[in-house]
């Protein structure tokens, strides 16, 4: 299980921050769906079962941190529609 430890680096934060608001699911049920607005438990799901590896894995985890702390709300004027 990917910790935020391993998937955030302060140094990029800001990056980060600004590349998960437009970044969206590339495949699956919630394919074309930004991550920021993917379901809770879904993102619970995926934390359990083990993150993917590479950049989406990396975003799902700081994904996670960010769900089960209730910060979605500071990303709505970061969002693209």
């Amino acid at each position: 299980m990917p910790e935020i430890a391993n998937t955030f680096d302060p140094k990029t934060a800001k990056e980060d921050i600004l590349k998960l608001a437009a970044y969206r699911m590339p495949s699956g049920k919630y394919a074309g769906t930004l991550l920021i607005e993917l379901p809770e438990p879904y993102v619970v799901w995926y934390h359990s079962k083990g993150f993917p590896k590479g950049e989406l894995g990396r975003m799902l985890g700081i994904l996670y941190e960010i769900k089960v702390n209730g910060l979605e709300p500071l990303f709505k004027p970061l969002m693209k529609k």
